[in-house]
């Protein structure tokens, strides 16, 4: 008998999803997930989170020469912990950044914290708050956070500072000033 080979699973990280073109978002991706993200051809991983980054998921990276940015947010946790407004900000520019392009942006589970950042790019795209919440909670599902969505309605968008010259095309329409 002839047996066909069963070609390998691409399996996606949890809660995996295109944000815009060469921008992705999920939770930790784990050594299951490692073709699957091959195939995203990656220039760039943040990790969003205080935690320490698996040795396994650095052996990828280098082997794919992908680069690495760690952004060691917390998330919001009333009533003791915020997200910074700079982190965000910082993240996002090099989110904007098309010699980063395609990046993965995720923290553990790709809710709360990538939540923010996303919902944060979302108002700099000038979505309606309706859309950028209805995003946010379908990623968080019942574990919403109301202060992630305080968070992201209140971010001053006109703080992030980004260079025109290697501005994703996706974001050029926008003419914001503060590019």
């Amino acid at each position: 008998m002839f047996y066909k080979k069963i070609p390998s699973l691409l399996v996606p990280p949890l809660n995996f999803a295109m944000v815009s073109k060469g921008i992705y978002r999920s939770g930790f991706p784990n050594k299951k997930n490692f073709a699957f993200l091959k195939k995203l051809k990656l220039k760039s991983i943040m990790y969003l989170s205080p935690d320490e980054y698996f040795e396994e998921n650095y052996k990828f990276m280098k082997e794919n020469n992908i680069q690495f940015f760690q952004y060691k947010i917390e998330g919001n946790k009333e009533p003791f912990k915020e997200i910074s407004y700079e982190d965000i900000s910082n993240a996002l520019t090099q989110v904007l950044d098309t010699r980063n392009l395609p990046m993965l942006i995720h923290c553990n589970k790709g809710r709360h914290r990538v939540g923010c950042l996303i919902g944060c790019l979302r108002k700099l795209q000038n979505y309606s708050m309706n859309s950028i919440f209805d995003e946010y909670i379908r990623y968080a599902g019942p574990k919403l956070r109301i202060s992630d969505q305080e968070f992201i309605e209140i971010f001053p968008v006109n703080i992030i500072k980004l260079n025109p010259e290697y501005l994703p095309e996706s974001f050029l329409k926008f003419g914001r000033s503060h590019y």
